[in-house]
């Protein structure tokens, strides 16, 4: 399911932010949330998109791949965090079940000081399948209990949240 355009709105906003920096994005899809990140970095900046589907990275490839700041990665989103727990990101748009609903800890101990970490559909949508609902409840009761983040939760969009590691 691709990111709406409000939200690419926002993540290519978010990303002319970081100078330079490091960006990360689980669930790269077709590419959608790939480009808007890639049009708010700078020329310094790198972005890691990872996706489980071989199909969908070709898609992103074929638009997005002679973008030298982009590295596309198919990869299972957990092997791919259990591999690079060392790398550190300025930004993380998890949009996909690692990094959101799975291995959370794991995806915010990536997070520089300072980094945004995003994710979309907080808000209820229509092809939600059943029991979702409560994931999507128990995630964000998380995100609010901890300690290291400042967290900003917008009934916009689809639902947004955008935290900053403190």
């Amino acid at each position: 399911m691709a990111s709406d355009l409000l939200t690419g709105s926002l993540l290519g906003t978010l990303a002319a932010s970081k100078p330079g920096g490091k960006f990360l994005e689980m669930g790269t899809g077709t590419g959608l949330s790939t480009s808007w990140l890639l049009n708010g970095m700078d020329q310094h900046a790198t972005l890691i998109s990872v996706d489980y589907d071989p199909k969908y990275i070709a898609i992103a490839e074929k638009f997005l791949g002679d973008d030298k700041r982009l590295s596309l990665v198919t990869a299972d989103g957990g092997e791919w965090l259990d591999a690079n727990s060392r790398l550190r990101f300025d930004s993380i748009f998890a949009d996909t079940w690692h990094g959101k609903y799975l291995m959370l800890d794991e995806t915010l101990a990536m997070l520089n000081k300072g980094g945004f970490y995003i994710i979309d559909d907080m808000l209820r949508q229509p092809n939600w399948p059943e029991g979702h609902h409560e994931k999507v409840t128990k995630l964000i009761a998380t995100l609010e209990a901890r300690q290291d983040l400042f967290l900003t939760k917008q009934v916009w969009s689809t639902g947004i949240i955008i935290a900053v590691k403190k």
